[in-house]
């Protein structure tokens, strides 16, 4: 509930005052900036010929998808193939062909999908530039006002709009299906939407036209762009932004060196801890789960968070805790701290997560990230062995879990997630604290207060490993 996650937020945030951690920009908390999205009421679609207006129907002739942009758009139209320019295969559908300020109608996929002698780009192994996220990136980038998506007859048999299942549009969607996105991102992106096959007519003059055309480029692996003349699209994709909620907790200590104290080490931890799970499950289909899974991280981060603000003096470097919400509804706490670093994540030299760090073996600790941070992994051993851990030193890359640590990752700081990993006590009684080792969960705090301070004492950078 709101209430009780707000009511553990103040809590974390009185602590972080207690330890002597100071706010950031005049506050411990920091607003989530992710919204659901909904359609508004006032989108449309229409195709301008001469004096005539010709109106589609949403659902029916057209889609709008979840990360279209939230703006109206008007402009000539170009068939732009697949929508894709890869230099790397020698290939630009935009080559040559003048988008600014346009409508373009690209195909779903990429060259190559319908024939397995060709080998352009990976065959019928499909690379990235299919993506139609990217391919929405590349037409903005060409300068195009809107994206109008095809599935393209070669590869569907079906020529139905392809978008996001609406529930204001399809009564079979709950409403609680509604996307969640970055809640500037309507307003940043182009639009883009999916076309039927009344659509296809109007534009191409039938299907049978549009498959030509697609013959052709498949056959040439060469692109067949042209504007398509005499019409122009005019629409309207309206999206209504409504904040998902969530906070995340920041508490501050400043580094006592007066060049490193603007580089910064973050140790961080999740505390909204309610998650989906089928055994145990509530009427809400929540449950709080077990005391030691989901909580054990976040009192691990306010034991190191009093263990720094002990100290007889900070650290040369700087280090900021974060008690990141939304964690549970796709990491949207780091992802926000992405957006909008309360400090600059180029000043960043490393970031150290945790999670269910008091279950299963009381002597084993994962340490995911470990392949690709050797350097910071050769600190962990140093001061393990204070603690006395059997580090299972795993590769985030193979393992594929999500973390908050991730989402620094992927902006090339160097971070590492300690966890214990699920137990069998996942679904126990909600909140209970079966199976939890306190001695385990306050050494794996240890390790990483030993570690963190390591890093935060020195002024070297670290080896990532791609």
């Amino acid at each position: 509930p709101a209430t009780a996650i707000d009511s553990v937020a103040g809590f974390i945030a009185r602590q972080f005052e207690v330890y002597g951690l100071t706010p950031l920009k005049g506050s411990y908390f920091q607003d989530l900036q992710y919204c659901y999205f909904s359609l508004g009421d006032d989108i449309f679609l229409s195709v301008v010929k001469d004096l005539e207006t010709k109106n589609y129907e949403p659902g029916r002739d057209y889609i709008p998808y979840d990360f279209s942009g939230s703006k109206p758009a008007e402009g000539e139209i170009v068939f732009a193939g697949y929508g894709i320019t890869a230099p790397e295969y020698n290939y630009d559908d935009y080559k040559n062909i003048d988008v600014q300020g346009k409508i373009v109608a690209i195909l779903q996929l990429e060259p190559g999908q319908t024939d397995s002698s060709q080998t352009l780009f990976k065959g019928r192994e499909l690379t990235r530039y299919s993506g139609l996220k990217e391919k929405q990136r590349m037409a903005a980038d060409h300068g195009a006002a809107g994206v109008m998506v095809i599935s393209g007859p070669l590869n569907f048999s079906s020529l139905r709009p392809a978008g996001f299942r609406w529930p204001s549009l399809n009564g079979n969607s709950p409403a609680d299906t509604l996307p969640l996105r970055y809640c500037a991102a309507g307003r940043e992106n182009i639009p883009v939407v999916s076309v039927g096959e009344s659509l296809i007519n109007e534009l191409f003059g039938c299907a049978d036209t549009l498959r030509r055309l697609q013959q052709h480029i498949e056959h040439d692996m060469q692109p067949h762009s042209f504007v398509i003349p005499g019409k122009t699209i005019a629409m309207n994709i309206s999206l209504s932004a409504t904040p998902a909620g969530g906070r995340n907790v920041v508490g501050f200590l400043q580094g006592s060196d007066p060049v490193l104290k603007d580089e910064v080490v973050v140790v961080a931890g999740h505390y909204d801890h309610s998650s989906i799970v089928q055994a145990g499950k509530t009427e809400t289909g929540y449950s709080p789960g077990n005391a030691g899974e989901m909580g054990s991280g976040t009192c691990s981060l306010l034991a190191v968070a009093s263990a720094f603000g002990s100290m007889p003096m900070a650290p040369k470097r700087s280090v900021v805790f974060i008690a990141f919400g939304g964690d549970e509804k796709r990491l949207l706490g780091s992802a926000t701290y992405m957006h909008y670093p309360l400090l600059p994540l180029e000043k960043t030299a490393a970031m150290f997560n945790m999670d269910m760090i008091s279950g299963n073996n009381p002597d084993s600790l994962g340490i995911l990230g470990a392949m690709q941070n050797p350097d910071l992994m050769k600190i962990i051993r140093k001061q393990n062995k204070s603690c006395g851990f059997l580090l299972a030193e795993g590769d985030c890359e193979k393992t594929g879990h999500a973390s908050d640590r991730n989402n620094f990752s992927a902006r090339g700081i160097s971070s590492l997630f300690f966890s214990a990993g699920l137990s069998a006590n996942l679904t126990g009684a909600a909140g209970g604290s079966d199976g939890v080792n306190p001695e385990k969960a306050a050494r794996a705090a240890r390790l990483v207060f030993l570690t963190s301070w390591s890093v935060a004492g020195e002024g070297r950078h670290y080896k990532i490993v791609k």
